[in-house]
């Protein structure tokens, strides 16, 4: 099994995985990115694809890389998207409370395959987060996982705890946990 992973961009933002439910693919979710403009599947695809890969451009300007894509045999399994809270608008609207500044926030690590889960892919976009974050100096990464549920698309308390975050602000669904960088 050949395994990649590689960095976001708005050119392989296309090439980021789907599965048959709205979303549809994260590629298509606006949720973090315009709360107030999150739409529905009627919109179409492509116009949600291009609102997406604008918000990835201003990010990448402003900020640098913010997101991985996972290959296995040249397959799009897995997908994660990161950045500065002021990015991403609906942090502001969890009961844990908001995320810190000094911090960047997973929005999106999801493995929609089952059959590509629990075979170290989450850990290891994870780590290349990590690594990439370190580099650039940040302090901490934080994100609100979910309590009890792996269908989740920021991903499930278990698997941040067992790589290594910690809640910082508790919630009985979606605490917010961090790992120190």
């Amino acid at each position: 099994m050949k395994i990649e992973i590689v960095d976001l961009t708005p050119e392989n933002l296309i090439e980021a995985p789907e599965w048959g439910s709205y979303p549809f693919s994260c590629k298509y979710c606006l949720y973090w990115e315009y709360p107030k403009e999150c739409v529905d599947p009627e919109e179409g695809k492509q116009d949600l694809l291009s609102k997406k890969s604008r918000w990835l451009q201003l990010v990448r300007e402003a900020f640098g890389n913010c997101g991985k894509i996972a290959y296995v045999n040249g397959k799009s399994v897995g997908y994660a998207e990161y950045a500065p809270p002021r990015f991403l608008p609906r942090s502001a609207e969890y009961r844990s409370g908001m995320p810190s500044e000094d911090a960047v926030l997973i929005s999106c690590l999801f493995i929609p395959y089952k059959e590509f889960r629990r075979l170290g892919l989450g850990s290891l976009i994870l780590r290349s987060m990590i690594d990439d974050l370190r580099k650039r100096g940040i302090k901490a990464i934080e994100t609100f996982a979910r309590r009890g549920s792996s269908e989740n698309p920021s991903g499930p308390y278990e698997f941040y705890i067992r790589n290594g975050f910690a809640v910082y602000k508790d919630d009985t669904e979606f605490p917010l946990v961090r790992l120190e960088l």
